[in-house]
């Protein structure tokens, strides 16, 4: 979410960073809610107080022993000044501190649902903005993306080279068939040496980043309503995850998590931490669930997009200050999996309108298919700043004193295995049919070469 103030004082500013994603928000129409929501905030805070002082002074009388009839009768002499309360005045029936107070209660029933309803309003516009991206980041969508590097060389086969989906059914490592008659279009099956190698990339990104700092999470894989809304997926994009549960409305009340990301940046919800404790620095290991799935055309089939797919994924809670710096660590460490795989690969900056509308920048690392004669992205590398923690309340406290401030979120895919068989399939085919699988994972129970049975 984006912060009000920022809003308020710099319109021209937010209008021209929205635009950039190709978003044109009514800022103007905000204002101007942002101010009657202010007003009718501004009124709820005096009526209360108003009834907090009627409240006090009708509990004096009673304290004194006064009735109604005392109350309604005229006071004379030098001590008992004729009354001015315009509650006490205007109402000449009954108990005038009771019907006044009456009055009063209604009138703040009513200011109360006016600021209900302008809060709403005023949140719902609010959930619908996307993040602002940096200033560095280029306008426009994918088509603007900018390549920052590109690392090795694309591999030249002196042989007829063959796909990974055929390369995969040859080598018996990925059953589609079952997979379909399993769950359906867009789902696999692992096998033999496939499985077997699936894991060992797992266990290998698991291991490098734990020994590099990072606290090992597994966390649930079904989540509630404000992991979503606090990632940014909820309210907009709730229609793209798998609902297990609805509340009213439709609600997704508990739903499949789409990444660990979702679960990550919702651990210290309505938390406010201590800036010693910064940065956090988390990885967990999920099975990512997804609507989207792939098709029957070359650059959708085997295992490059699907309904259920691995995943590592990295998260950080930074102090503001330090998250540029932290959202290239995590980019290093992403590239540096890839580089130890002996994969040709890219490091591409998106452009704004290719960004999640939860970051603010985001570098993808892509390897090199040569089947496809294009590049597929392995690992999303983004900054949220304090959009997330905004969304889901995460504070710290600076150690010397002062006001607490939003941390800074980040989150960057170490690696997604999906796309990286494919590409170890086919960048290190033999002549023979074979496939040279990379040292790094041998360890890990991953065979030297793939091969039929």
């Amino acid at each position: 979410m984006l912060d009000v103030t920022l809003i308020r004082q710099h319109p021209d500013r937010v209008r021209d960073a929205l635009r950039k994603r190709g978003t044109d928000a009514d800022l103007p129409a905000f204002l101007a809610l942002d101010d009657a929501f202010r007003e009718a905030r501004a009124t709820v805070e005096r009526l209360r107080g108003e009834r907090k002082r009627v409240s006090a002074e009708i509990a004096a009388h009673r304290r004194a022993g006064q009735t109604p009839d005392d109350l309604q009768a005229p006071r004379t002499g030098p001590h008992q000044p004729p009354r001015t309360d315009p509650l006490q005045t205007d109402l000449l029936q009954t108990d005038p501190l009771q019907v006044g107070a009456k009055a009063l209660a209604d009138r703040l029933t009513a200011a109360e649902a006016d600021l209900t309803r302008l809060a709403a309003l005023r949140q719902e516009f609010l959930d619908g903005l996307p993040n602002l991206p940096d200033d560095d980041v280029p306008a426009g969508g994918k088509e603007n993306n900018q390549v920052v590097r590109t690392v090795g060389a694309r591999p030249d086969f002196a042989f007829p080279a063959q796909d990974h989906v055929t390369l995969a059914e040859k080598l018996g490592l990925v059953d589609h068939r079952r997979g379909v008659a399993l769950a359906g279009s867009g789902n696999w099956v692992y096998r033999g040496q496939g499985a077997a190698l699936e894991w060992a990339l797992l266990n290998h990104f698991l291991d490098t980043h734990r020994r590099a700092g990072y606290e090992f999470v597994l966390p649930p894989h079904l989540l509630g309503y404000d992991a979503g809304y606090t990632a940014g997926q909820f309210p907009k994009f709730a229609d793209e995850v798998y609902v297990v549960e609805r509340g009213d409305g439709g609600r997704p009340e508990r739903f499949l998590l789409p990444t660990a990301e979702t679960a990550l940046v919702s651990l210290h919800r309505g938390e406010t931490l201590d800036e010693r404790e910064l940065p956090l620095k988390y990885v967990a290991y999920t099975p990512c669930y997804r609507k989207e799935a792939g098709g029957y055309r070359t650059a959708e089939r085997g295992t490059l997009r699907g309904h259920q797919f691995n995943k590592v994924e990295l998260v950080q809670y930074a102090r503001p200050e330090d998250s540029a710096a932290a959202q290239l660590e995590l980019l290093a460490r992403a590239e540096e999996l890839v580089a130890g795989l002996g994969l040709h690969h890219r490091v591409t900056k998106l452009a704004a309108g290719d960004v999640s509308p939860a970051q603010t920048k985001t570098y993808d690392v892509e390897v090199w298919l040569p089947s496809l004669g294009a590049y597929a992205e392995v690992s999303s590398v983004s900054n949220a700043h304090a959009y997330q923690a905004r969304r889901g309340g995460i504070r710290y406290r600076p150690a010397d004193g002062g006001r607490s401030r939003y941390v800074h979120t980040l989150n960057a895919s170490g690696l997604a295995t999906s796309r990286l068989l494919p590409a170890i399939l086919e960048q290190h085919q033999r002549p023979d049919g074979t496939v040279a699988v990379p040292e790094a994972l041998r360890r890990w129970g991953a065979p030297d070469v793939l091969e039929t049975a």
